[in-house]
């Protein structure tokens, strides 16, 4: 294929490094953060336009995608597309993909590593031998894990790994969902009887305008001065606000998170909770899952373009 030939693809976001490879391999590319595109540039070549490469937090909306007429497709590198208008992108014929499965075992392992961090309070107890205060006594006693009831919001693929890995702990696992699944876990019918039901609220449901703050001050409240937040969703399902209130006050015992509302900015009312554990958005950050998730969503495009149908598009 010849460089005049060869479809054009804006790239909209920060992709990896093997992605962008993969991207400037095979296609004409404008990178709209790394180029620093001007509005009169990107209207120069968006009659070129065929494809747009994104990720999960990229805003790809309706009025965007109407500046280039010849728009095909839009990959996502990432399982979640709630800053895509998949709804106006359908209506033209756009197809949107995402990189879903290839990240499931990572970010199930990372969901189970913060509840053991914050729950036995490893981030605290590593600073507690590192700086010598284990010389004037012994660290304080933390909460057991095995056995624990675990709560699990969004029993998808990712869900049912992260169950999966709960069950060889013991624990007992109760679920909600939009609809309930063949699994042998309680089904609970609202998150706030499921969070007075357990220990430890896993959050993994979509993000999106119909999950926007399902995590509220109310369940909080019903998960008690006992139990524990993670979220390994978006920051967009936890009212932020209402979690550092409720943290601050004990209303619940802590929280792992590894996202966050306005990343890549942290809240200096959170950073600064000891009863928390704050990791970068890196669920899937493992070098062999990303290599994945970057040769899927370059696929996706590659054979987009030779005719042929995309291997994961988002669901209906």
């Amino acid at each position: 294929m010849t460089s005049s030939s060869r479809p054009t693809v804006l790239i909209v976001a920060r992709l990896p490094q093997a992605l962008l490879d993969l991207l400037q391999q095979n296609f004409t590319c404008h990178n709209l953060i790394l180029d620093g595109l001007s509005e009169q540039q990107l209207a120069a070549i968006a009659p070129q336009v065929r494809a747009i490469a994104a990720n999960g937090e990229a805003k790809v909306g309706r009025e965007f995608m109407a500046r280039f007429p010849a728009l095909e497709i839009v990959s996502v590198f990432g399982v979640g597309y709630d800053g895509v208008d998949v709804p106006a992108a359908r209506e033209r014929g756009i197809q949107v993909t995402h990189t879903p499965d290839v990240l499931n075992d990572d970010v199930a392992d990372l969901a189970i590593a913060l509840m053991l961090a914050v729950a036995r309070k490893v981030v605290r107890a590593d600073h507690f031998a590192r700086s010598g205060q284990w010389q004037n006594g012994p660290f304080p006693l933390t909460t057991k894990v095995s056995g624990a009831r675990l709560g699990i919001v969004g029993l998808g693929r990712i869900g049912q790994a992260i169950a999966k890995r709960a069950a060889a702990f013991d624990m007992q696992i109760a679920y909600h969902n939009r609809s309930r699944k063949d699994v042998p876990y309680t089904y609970m019918e609202d998150i706030v009887s499921l969070a007075a039901a357990v220990d430890f609220l896993v959050m993994i449901t979509p993000g999106g305008a119909g999950t926007r703050a399902l995590v509220n001050a109310e369940v909080l409240e019903a998960l008690g001065p006992q139990g524990y937040l993670i979220n390994v969703a978006r920051g967009s399902v936890v009212d932020e606000t209402a979690l550092i209130t409720a943290l601050q006050a004990g209303k619940i015992a802590g929280a792992g998170l590894d996202v966050f509302a306005n990343e890549p900015h942290i809240p200096a009312e959170l950073a600064a909770l000891e009863n928390v554990v704050l990791t970068p958005h890196m669920a899937s950050g493992t070098l062999l899952t990303r290599t994945a998730m970057a040769e899927l969503a370059f696929t996706n495009l590659q054979v987009h373009f030779d005719g042929k149908p995309v291997v994961t598009p988002v669901p209906e």
